[in-house]
């Protein structure tokens, strides 16, 4: 009974004080929710068999990691900055390959304001144009780039380039300044850390995830969005919230709304590694994903509301 309540609370502390470090464990550390759901299956047996410390060893794991976990589920309270709505996507597109007439389709029928794109390329932004992205949402801060480290962000308003945040790893992220009327201003990066996917991997990025911006609560509105390949579980990422960020899809109580793996050569659950991240003085309204071919990621939308100018 002991083998299969240890691991259990073995985890619990592991989440709970943030100790993920290194590979495997940054990896492992996203499929908390998973581990919270099967918590409940040592807990029957141990109480079926009346194995009470084993009991109360993995009944104190269970309530820790639904402590952890649970509060996605729930919509928090928003703040209603009284400035106007700003309507925002992520797409992350696999090497440049996603399909193009899929994005611009979910732009036009979202009214999206703001489209950030990660994994980048010549042959995307040509593929994009085609589509007509540039007739929905015409002004762009483009970084097209082969491979995986190219970023965008389009925008229905104008926008100011403020250059691309290379990281030591080679990727990189699009900054943009937006001016939405009657709203204080906006700063925007199309966010893309390293993935953790190897113990080499795993340290670039911890260090990537480390040097996304802080928010500004009393500057310029700030708002982070794309694949963080990182969730609520990293506490890499709750660190970087804690600086004055909120992920929408927690607020929204949309926090397991899986965006990765979408791909049918992947037969792992699924987890929530793009997010949009959001100055804490913005409102949040609905939340959602969508599928988006020849991607392995779903496309995060969310509705905001922004502070008044």
């Amino acid at each position: 009974m002991w083998l299969l309540a240890v691991p259990f609370a073995a985890w619990a502390a592991l989440r709970v004080l943030g100790l993920e470090s290194g590979f495997p464990a940054v990896q492992l550390i996203a499929f908390t929710p998973y581990v919270a759901a099967a918590s409940l299956v040592p807990l029957l047996v141990a109480l079926l068999t009346k194995r009470i410390w084993p009991a109360v060893l993995t009944a104190v794991a269970t309530v820790a990691l639904a402590a952890c976990v649970v509060p996605r589920w729930i919509a928090d309270s928003s703040p209603d900055p009284g400035g106007p709505g700003l309507r925002v996507l992520s797409v992350n597109m696999l090497m440049g390959g996603a399909d193009a007439g899929t994005i611009v389709g979910l732009v036009r029928q979202l009214h999206v304001d703001l489209v950030a794109l990660q994994e980048y390329t010549p042959e995307a932004r040509t593929a994009l144009d085609a589509a007509g992205l540039d007739d929905v949402l015409p002004n762009a801060v483009s970084y097209p780039k082969p491979g995986v480290t190219g970023s965008a962000v389009y925008s229905r308003f104008p926008v100011t380039d403020l250059g691309y945040r290379a990281f030591p790893s080679t990727f990189g992220q699009a900054q943009a300044a937006v001016t939405v009327p009657g709203a204080k201003d906006v700063r925007v990066e199309s966010v893309h850390p390293c993935a953790p996917a190897s113990s080499r991997l795993s340290h670039c990025w911890e260090r990537d995830i480390a040097q996304e911006p802080a928010a500004t609560p009393d500057g310029a509105v700030s708002l982070l969005i794309g694949d963080f390949n990182a969730t609520l579980d990293h506490e890499k990422f709750r660190e970087l919230l804690a600086t004055g960020y909120r992920d929408a899809a927690d607020v929204a109580g949309a926090g397991f709304e899986a965006s990765w793996p979408y791909d049918e050569r992947w037969y792992i659950p699924g987890v929530v590694l793009d997010h949009v991240v959001a100055d804490r003085r913005v409102g949040v309204g609905k939340v959602s994903v969508h599928q988006v071919p020849q991607s392995d990621h779903k496309a995060v939308f969310a509705e905001l509301v922004l502070p008044k100018g």
